[in-house]
């Protein structure tokens, strides 16, 4: 295991369970994750971004992203921002792990190290999870979870892409430095920031009954 991997591994391990005692003890707790994870990444972006339009616009969507991250916290004892989260963090570890071990042609220019490989990896384990989170809920959903793991997914990676252009297009290589093996904030949370809107969307419309 590369210095990389153990790094990221390591802030895994630490930051997932911490972030979800927070989520589950809800209240205060919450409310506190919330606003810290908000203002380090609000900070961060107008950091990294020069001009001042994508400023504005992305400080907008960031409000609205951790508005939908609260809210779909407090809904179903939290049950579904487990699933949003885990869905991001198994299709971030699906690309990664596939994409360093079968590497293959590259799937844009606006992030090099990102591959088909990574892409059908990111994928493949978002699903494995999907068994995984049916069986612990007793959920006979499955087509629609299915259906919206494989949105969530496509726009965990998308919403990957769009930071990684927006770091291309600023010269740097993170957003920030306060996550071993991450970088910034936003470099772990990328996917997500896209991904809970959506999800929140889908909520509303009504496609998911539970």
């Amino acid at each position: 295991m590369d210095k990389e991997l153990q790094k990221r591994t390591l802030s895994s391990i630490i930051l997932l369970p911490l972030t979800f005692y927070l989520i589950i003890k809800g209240s205060y707790y919450l409310i506190f994750l919330t606003i810290i994870c908000f203002f380090v990444s609000i900070y961060e972006w107008n950091s990294m971004v020069k001009k001042k339009k994508y400023k504005f616009l992305g400080s907008f969507f960031l409000i609205l992203s951790f508005y939908t991250f609260y809210k779909i916290s407090i809904d179903n004892f939290g049950i579904w921002i487990f699933f949003v989260l885990l869905v991001c963090v198994s299709t971030d570890i699906g690309g990664y792990v596939f994409g360093k071990l079968f590497k293959g042609p590259k799937l844009t220019k606006i992030s090099p190290n990102k591959t088909y490989s990574g892409m059908i990896g990111g994928y493949f384990l978002s699903l494995i999870f999907l068994s995984i989170f049916t069986n612990w809920i007793n959920s006979t959903a499955y087509v629609e979870l299915f259906v919206i793991t494989i949105l969530i997914s496509t726009v965990s990676q998308i919403g990957d892409i769009i930071i990684s252009y927006f770091k291309r297009l600023s010269k740097v290589k993170d957003t920030g430095k306060i996550i071993p093996g991450h970088g910034g904030l936003l470099d772990r949370i990328d996917g997500m920031i896209f991904a809970l809107p959506i999800f929140y969307l889908i909520k509303l419309t009504g496609f998911l009954s539970q």
